[in-house]
């Protein structure tokens, strides 16, 4: 009789021991109730509660990544978007994050949805494509200041993915197209124009040195001979044939 009511003592003293000791880690913390009413968090470490009358929940501290789903977004200038995002929080304040709260995981995800709809909705495409940071810069902050409240931290706020229609990036495809081409234009404006500058100084410094231009038409006969052409053309210049055209124009005015 003795040895079976030491055994019922030790199962329960295992049982007691079993439901009111509880292990909390280190990034773990404890919000414990008893009677309803708030004791406080507790951990890490060993805690012992009260069976029947204490009860806890455990809240993660460590960082959350949350992926907000895509939204359908009409940007300011009436273009049909898809915005997708994600969200780095963490909590800082076990006590807020159960009590002023339901689901502060629930509620943090509405609001980053709601959140990314609006700031991306009033901007234009171009401005959602070429500043992101800024983007990201507002949401977070937005966030950040909405969940302090409930004991939450945002730290960052990252735009994912931004799907255009198809017909959209056709018009930018072509866009940029155009640009390219506009580009190669000028460059190529400017590439004759700076070549015609540098011919005009190479015919001043030629028309002022006669000899020069005797030299540029040798080395330019040189020059086709060295090709093994058949077929050789000597330009002949027009100072050459003035003087036969000047004795045949004077001869003709004394025949008259």
């Amino acid at each position: 009789m003795l040895t079976m009511n030491i055994l019922t003592i030790i199962i329960l003293l295992a049982v007691f021991l079993g439901s009111s000791v509880k292990i909390i880690r280190e990034y773990e913390r404890a919000v414990v109730f008893r009677l309803g009413r708030l004791l406080g968090p507790k951990g890490p470490g060993i805690i012992i509660l009260i069976p029947g009358l204490d009860k806890m929940v455990r809240v993660d501290l460590r960082t959350v990544t949350l992926d907000v789903p895509p939204q359908d977004i009409i940007t300011r200038d009436n273009v049909s978007v898809k915005v997708s995002a994600v969200v780095y929080f963490r909590v800082l304040d076990p006590v807020k994050s159960i009590i002023d709260v339901e689901d502060f995981h629930f509620a943090t995800s509405q609001l980053a949805q709601t959140t990314l709809r609006s700031v991306c909705g009033q901007g234009e495409m171009d401005n959602l494509l070429s500043e992101r940071d800024e983007i990201n810069e507002r949401i977070q902050t937005i966030l950040d200041k909405d969940t302090s409240p409930w004991g939450v931290k945002v730290g960052k706020v990252e735009v994912k993915e931004i799907d255009l229609p198809e017909e959209m990036r056709r018009a930018m495809a072509k866009q940029a197209e155009a640009e390219r081409e506009r580009r190669s234009k000028i460059i190529n404006a400017e590439g004759e124009f700076q070549a015609s500058q540098r011919l005009a100084e190479a015919a001043a410094i030629i028309s002022a040195t006669p000899g020069a231009l005797q030299l540029r038409y040798l080395q330019t006969l040189q020059d086709i001979a060295g090709e093994n052409n058949s077929t050789i053309l000597f330009p002949v210049p027009i100072d050459l044939l003035r003087p036969f055209v000047e004795k045949g124009a004077s001869s003709s005015s004394k025949e008259s």
